[in-house]
């Protein structure tokens, strides 16, 4: 099939099962609320070789924060033992170290739950305070209180859900996959792991020649190989592609920013064909068809 001249491999993108905490921060201005942000979410690209997969959902406005100040809201994508541990330390280490910021969770209405206990850092001067309706730790800190809450919602969600996208030179792959993480930006509920929501080096499970690499390069995706490799998956004409990786609260979540994305990159010139990565399983049991998603 083909969305605005540009064709959409019949294929599907394998995902994969993960637990997901959303975590709200806010500070004084939108600006050190996004900076805390960024730093929380550091780190944490690939489940291959990262502690967790992490990224920034988006902007929440005064209006929605439980402090009425700006915030951002970010998810973070771990087993579920693993991900107590990196919401604990990536609160203790990239948020509460912040200027003037405040921590809520994201995600109050989740069953299932997990302690973050930071207020012990305030060495018995921590006490509890009560913020928009929610109870919170107050921790006395050099520019006034650090304020969180310490009892965080976690649900299963979905990663790994993907689509790459081909242009006839770097440029046009490259614009066509940066208008597609814009797209999806606007999607709640996912977020795109990679730096600037882009994957350049796209990976396989394992290694044809070094055993102890759990993944390595994709040689079927790459327009250097393509006489060079039985099998390759790069289309004639295709000089460089892209790939979007993204990380939702739900499986629909995901396949609306897929849409989205694809969408989005279809409408770039010189971006000449979509197509998604899987294994046949080996990865996870979720099986998003591209054509589905239109």
């Amino acid at each position: 099939m083909e969305y605005n001249g540009v064709t959409i491999d019949d294929t599907y993108a394998e995902a994969f099962p993960t637990w997901v905490c959303r975590v709200i921060i806010t500070a004084v201005t939108e600006e050190w609320a996004y900076k805390a942000a960024t730093e929380a979410t550091g780190f944490a690209t690939s489940a291959i070789g990262c502690p967790c997969e992490a990224g920034i959902e988006g902007f929440v406005s005064a209006d929605e924060t439980p402090d009425g100040r700006p915030g951002y809201a970010i998810l973070i994508c771990a087993g579920k033992k693993k991900l107590k541990e990196q919401v604990v330390e990536r609160l203790a280490e990239c948020v509460l170290t912040a200027p003037t910021t405040a921590v809520f969770d994201g995600l109050p209405e989740a069953e299932e739950r997990i302690p973050v206990k930071l207020h012990f850092f305030g060495d018995g001067f921590e006490y509890k305070k009560e913020v928009g309706g929610r109870q919170c730790w107050a921790i006395p800190i050099m520019n006034g209180e650090y304020v969180g809450e310490e009892d965080f919602g976690i649900v299963k969600g979905v990663a790994g859900g993907n689509f790459f996208v081909m242009g006839e030179n770097q440029m046009a792959a490259l614009t066509g996959a940066q208008a597609a993480v814009d797209a999806i930006s606007a999607v709640c509920g996912v977020v795109t792991p990679f730096p600037g929501g882009i994957v350049a080096s796209g990976s396989k499970v394992g290694s044809n020649k070094y055993k102890f690499m759990p993944a390595s390069t994709n040689e079927k995706y790459c327009p250097t190989l393509r006489e060079k490799v039985e099998g390759s998956m790069v289309p004639e004409g295709v000089k460089a592609l892209y790939e979007i990786v993204i990380d939702g609260l739900d499986e629909e979540a995901v396949k609306e920013a897929m849409a989205e994305g694809i969408r989005a990159a279809c409408m770039v010139p010189g971006v000449v064909f979509i197509s998604a990565g899987n294994f046949g399983g080996s990865l996870g049991p979720f099986k998003i068809d591209l054509k589905d998603l239109f």
